[in-house]
Parts: structure tokens; sequence; C-alpha cells
């Protein structure tokens, strides 16, 4: 530990020599709002504590000095900070017209402060209008920008607003690890994010232990108790006015209703906040015996009203984000928070067109105390945060690089207007034949072509490329504007290189080849190459039944066992690209030798060629063929065979086929075990023969908690080719990498 320490203070040393002797980081905070105050004071704090490293500046502005939000800009100088600037920057009417106006106010007053200040760097929290207004005069005048909680997704402008500062900033300090791979997937320099948590999680982790009962005394009467109030924040979706005034107004009659003392905290200054006030007023919130209406809590004492709230309701950011750290109950009403992650402890209402749904919210979570939820922070950010503002080298360049995925440079796109359909080239490799088609965003197979796989490595490449070429030739004459070529082909592969390291048996000639670079060139078109199971999970989670389904499994029973995992909407790859080769599970110790040298493997008991080895072997005995069932001489004995017998009434094939059953059942009982999916997708030739079997397995030996799996046969006409397209028109439709 002493080692670590001392050698993160040599480095602080280098950097501050970089940025020249005895430099101190000249940081300027921003702050509009009590809320962004909220967050950005834990930072502030930490800032002043470190004189030797750090210069602070403090500039006001927004809702801060006005007088009906509470003049909440005295809470900054009662935390002993200096105040550099105030700056008048709302344009009141609480309308559209007045957000944009404000905006343009803050745009002409910035310049002549940061011409003053001249800082290193400023720091700009959140998704407010007037955040935006500071991150635009920073960027234009070449200061850099650390931009606090971006990556987040929400309802509302807010969101648009979000990811613009995004843009603008050169360092992001993001809460979870969601939003560092939203960050990742803006194109944000990974090098450039850091995953610190909510600043003022570091405030509240310690805070519950005070003296609180005269605080909630102060705001909401002697006689109140704890567990037994609720704390009402609501402010305007300034993309949906009237509906978001309408449930306010539903809310506070729901409230009204429950009879239960509530604090109501008036709305911020977005647009549609003067009627909100004009409902409470019309309401007659403010003299209610029940309700306390307040511009402005302290955030020390907000934190303990919350902490020790019967419930919480509305659809302010803290209810989804900080309450969450007390377990206390919460109501989130509406869309303003939608796409926020957030913990158990909070009940959405989306919409309500009657006071009833709210009451019936009330009544389900009002006392309730949920466990306390980390999502958004662990107790530590700030010492993270100050770590990294050390870290930066003002010797760097100041023009910001944004990491795009890979792509030729050069693709043509001077055809757009003429090409309508987005379509992706797929390639299909398999034991005995190879094939190309064209595949639209729908999932259409336009046009296919099918060759028999060649032996050998090179008569194999050299027929892809001719399938390829002559099939985007094809594409202009039916309409189709291609994207990329996807490669779905056996074994193992390394889809950030595109090469095949090793192949199966059924391949020959296949390993350690690299597929992007050759059909890459010839076409000048980005290539993507995967696993055939993997591509047949990418298949199922566009087109199939794996939409919109975050953790399932997909199982491809044909020659060989193979299959892939989606967790989280993602697919998971493995540390040496050799997850999901669910077809080497190990169910039986002393079982038939598999392909790949083990014994006892899925596949040596499931799969084509498993099935093709034991009808041969019934054969050669005279024990396959039963009435009904005739071959001729030079006709090879198959799986098909088998189980054609089975059908009718061949007890030993049926046997066989039942033991296929049950070890394919017991890998699908082992992989629910380990990955816990809610959805086992069976694809291939022999789904339909299996999928009772197995689904009589799971009853029988998996877990009660497991049991409810839902386990089905593929839909999916051709899985593999449309895998193959997936990984064309997914990549370069989400930008994700």
């Amino acid at each position: 530990e002493v080692y670590f320490k001392n050698l993160s203070k040599q480095k602080q040393k280098e950097v501050m020599e970089k940025n020249g002797n005895n430099h101190k980081l000249r940081v300027c905070v921003a702050t509009c709002n009590r809320a962004d105050y909220s967050k950005l004071a834990p930072i502030m704090f930490g800032i002043k504590a470190e004189p030797q490293f750090f210069e602070l500046d403090v500039v006001v502005l927004g809702s801060h000095l006005i007088d009906d939000y509470g003049n909440t800009y005295r809470m900054i100088e009662q935390d002993d900070f200096d105040i550099h600037t105030r700056l008048h920057t709302i344009v009141r009417g609480e309308d559209e017209a007045a957000m944009v106006e404000s905006v343009g106010l803050a745009l002409v007053k910035l310049p002549d402060v940061l011409n003053r200040l001249k800082p290193d760097i400023m720091i700009v929290h959140g998704d407010r209008f007037d955040a935006l207004a500071l991150a635009t005069s920073a960027a234009l005048m070449n200061i850099r920008i650390l931009h606090i909680e971006g990556g987040e997704v929400s309802g509302t402008i807010d969101d648009s607003i979000r990811h613009a500062i995004t843009k603008l900033a050169h360092y992001h300090v993001c809460c979870t690890r969601s939003a560092e791979q939203h960050l990742i997937a803006m194109c944000e320099d990974h090098d450039r994010i850091l995953l610190a948590g909510c600043p003022s999680y570091d405030k509240l982790l310690s805070a519950k232990n005070k003296d609180y009962m005269s605080i909630i005394r102060m705001w909401l009467g002697e006689d109140v108790k704890t567990r037994d109030y609720i704390v009402a924040l609501q402010h305007p979706v300034t993309t949906d006015i009237k509906h978001s005034i309408k449930m306010f107004e539903l809310t506070l009659d729901a409230l009204i209703s429950f009879n239960k003392r509530t604090l109501v905290l008036f709305p911020n200054v977005d647009a549609g906040s003067k009627e909100m006030v004009r409902v409470m007023r019309k309401k007659g919130i403010e003299h209610h015996p029940n309700f306390r209406a307040v511009k402005h809590v302290p955030f020390d004492q907000f934190i303990q009203l919350v902490a020790h709230a019967g419930c919480m309701i509305g659809n302010s950011s803290c209810g989804v984000r900080e309450v969450g750290a007390f377990g206390t109950p919460v109501i989130n009403l509406g869309t303003r928070q939608t796409g926020r992650e957030t913990g158990e402890n909070v009940l959405h209402v989306r919409d309500a067109d009657t006071q009833d749904k709210i009451l019936h919210a009330l009544q389900l979570q009002f006392g309730k105390q949920y466990p306390c939820s980390k999502i958004y922070g662990d107790g530590n950010a700030v010492p993270r945060i100050l770590k990294f503002l050390k870290s930066i080298d003002l010797k760097e360049p100041l023009q910001k690089k944004f990491c795009f995925p890979p792509v030729k440079d050069n693709i043509s796109q001077d055809i757009d207007h003429i090409l309508e359909t987005q379509s992706a080239l797929a390639v299909d490799l398999g034991g005995t034949n190879l094939r190309v088609a064209i595949v639209s965003m729908k999932g259409e197979i336009v046009k296919k072509y099918t060759q028999l796989n060649p032996k050998t490595y090179e008569d194999r490449l050299e027929l892809i490329l001719k399938m390829c070429v002559e099939a985007a030739s094809e594409a202009v004459n039916v309409n189709c504007r291609i994207l990329g070529v996807g490669v779905s082909t056996g074994g193992r592969v390394n889809p950030r290189e595109g090469i095949v390291l090793h192949s199966t048996k059924l391949i020959q000639e296949w390993s350690s080849v690299d597929l992007r670079t050759p059909i890459s060139d010839a076409l000048h078109l980005p290539v993507w190459v995967d696993n055939d199971g993997n591509c047949a999970a990418l298949a199922e989670r566009k087109f199939g039944h794996g939409k919109g389904i975050e953790n399932f499994v997909t199982l491809i029973t044909g020659t060989g066992i193979g299959g892939g995992i989606i967790h989280q909407h993602e697919l998971i790859h493995g540390s040496s690209f050799c997850a999901a080769e669910l077809g080497h599970i190990i169910v039986s110790l002393d079982g038939p030798e598999c392909l790949c040298g083990s014994q006892g493997c899925i596949e040596a008991y499931a799969s084509g060629i498993a099935l093709q080895r034991e009808a041969k072997k019934l054969h050669d005995e005279d024990l396959l063929l039963v009435e009904g069932m005739s071959m001729k001489k030079e006709e090879v004995v198959s799986a098909a065979h088998l189980i054609q017998a089975a059908k009718l009434g061949n007890t030993k094939a049926d046997s066989i086929l039942r033991t296929a059953g049950t070890a394919l059942g017991l890998g699908v009982v082992n992989i629910l075990h380990t990955m816990n999916p809610s959805l086992v997708i069976l694809s291939g030739v022999l789904a339909s023969h299996y999928v009772n079997a197995v689904k009589d397995v799971i009853n029988r030996q998996a877990l009660s908690s497991v049991k409810t799996v839902d386990v089905v046969v593929s839909n999916l006409a051709d899985p593999a080719l449309l895998g193959a397209a997936s990984l064309v028109l997914d990549y370069t439709t989400r930008r994700i990498y």
C-alpha cells in the first residue's frame, strides 16, 4: 500500500513538472442551481482542502440568484466558499422561449468572466440548459471541460443536453458502469473517462447517523414521526408540459386523499414551472394543514428528510439516485427519468389518467424499508476525482479526439441517394456448403448463393471472394446498400482481428486464417467475423425469440453442437474467445469419445455425427430398419434414419434418442445453474426432436429457482446467415465496439 501511494505521488509530481514547476491547476467550478451544487460541493471541498495542487474559482449563475427559488447562493457562502462571480442569467417567463433566452444571456455574459479567470479547467455538471451555455462558452474559448454525470439516460430534453455537453467535454466523470459504456459507445476516449461514482454519495453514506429529529420537526412540525411523512418533488417535463402539469395535479389530489403530512418542494425553473405553482396555489397546498410547501431545503437537511421519510414521490433525479442510498421507498412519476438505473426501492408510475393509480402506488410504497442501494456510488468519488484532476497534462493537445469504430478509409458513400435499403453481405462457412446472401435490415434474405465448400484454404478463399464480389454487384440491381460483410464460420474466432484461430475438424485447412483483410481489400467494405454459434445467438437477438430479452442462450443442434450466450443484451466471447463452447460441456466422465479428444461431451451424445455413429452401429447389426423403412444399397446411413426408426417403433433407436436428449438436457441444466438465463433457444435441424426431452430433464434435475425458464425451438429459417448479417447491421447502426 505504501509503495502504491508513493508511486501515485511520484506520478502526480511528474505531471506537475510537465505542467510547469509549482504550477497549480486553476479550476473553475460553475454552479447553476441547488441540485447541481449538491453534486459539486463535495468536489469543491476536496479542491479547497489541497491548496498545494489547486486554485478554486467559483462562478454562480442560474436559479441560485432568484428569490422565488430560495436565493440558494447563500448556502454556498455558508459553506465558506468565496464566490468570484455572480451572473444573473435567467430570463423569467418559465416557458420554452425563456429557456432559450436564458442560454443566450449566459453566452453573452460568460466570455468576460472566463477571460478574467483564465481557468485551466472548468467543471460542469449534468444536463441543465445553463450547463450547456457553460460548456459551449468554455469549448469555444479553448478551456478544458470536465463533465460530471455524463453517459446517463433519462427522459425530456435533458437527455439531449447531457449528450451535447459530453461531445464538448474533454474529460468525463461518470457514476455507473452503464454510463461509462454509453460514453465509450459515443466514441469518447476511454483514457479520459473516470468511473468514480456520484460525488453526493460521499456525503450521503456518512449522513444517516446525525441528529435528524430536530430537522424533521423544523420542516414538518413537532408532531411528526419518522417514516410517517412524505417528501414530494416534481418538475415540469419540457417536452410535454401539458401532460406533466396534469400529472402534478393528479399527484396533489392523491396526496390530499392519502392524508399524510407532506413536504412539497417548489419545482425548478424549467418551462412549465409557473403553471405547476399555480396548480399548487389553486389547490391551497400552501395553507393545507397536512402540507408544508417550501422553495428550498439545504442539502444536508434534505438528506435527513428523505432518509427518514415514509416515501418520496415525484420525478426528480434525486428520487432514483440519491434516495436509494437509504432504502427509502420512491414513487417515480412520468417519463422524466425514463432510462435511469434504479434500485428496487423505486416504483414507476409511467402514466396516470386519474389519481387512483398514484394513490394505489402510495398505499403500496408508504412505510416500507428497502435494502440500501449503491448503484451510483460507494462514498469514495471525490478522492478519485481529485486524483484524476492531478493526472491531467496541460501540455497535451487541447483538441479532443473521438474513438470511432474502425472502418476502411475508402468506403464509398457517394451513391447513398440511389440506394434505399441498408443491407449486409452474409457469409456462412459450413462443413459442406459455402453460402453468401444479401440480407436486408428486416432480416429478409434478398438473394442467396450456394456452392460446395472447397477442401483447401486457397480454393476456399478464392471462392469466398468471387461469391462476395458477385453478390455486391447484384446488390445494386436489387436496390440494396451494402454496409459491410459478416462471416459466420466454425471454430474459435478472434472477432476483434477477424481471424479464425482454430477450426473444427469439419472444415479442413482453416486455422490461423485472416478473413477480414482479403475480403475488406477486395470489396472496400468493413468485415466482421465470428463463430457460427455466436452468430446464431446474434440472429435470435435481432430477428428471433431473443429480441428484447436481456439474458438468453442459444444452442445449435446440427452436425455438431454449438451455441452463443447473450448476457445483458451483449454477446459473451470470453477472455480467449472460447466462451459458449456449449457442445463440449461434459455430462459423463466415461461417455463416448468426442471429436475434441475428450469423453462424455454433449456433442458426443446429441450431435448429428453422434447419432449417425449410433445409427451405423445398429445398421451393421441389422437392428436399424423396421417395417415401413427402406434403404438403397449405396445410401449412406444418417441421423435421419435413426429418427425415422424411432418414430416407427424401433425401441433401440428410441433409447439412443432419449439418451441424447437427456445429455443435452443435462448440459442445459448446467448452463441454467451457471448463467441463469430467462430463455433457452434450441436451433438447428435436431432442435424439434430434443425440445421435450430437455424440458423433462430441467423439471427433474434443475434447481427450483431456474425451472421456470422458457425453452423454445428457433423459428429462424437460416440463423447462420442472419447471424452473420447481424454482425454488420447491429454494429453499423448502433456504433458500439
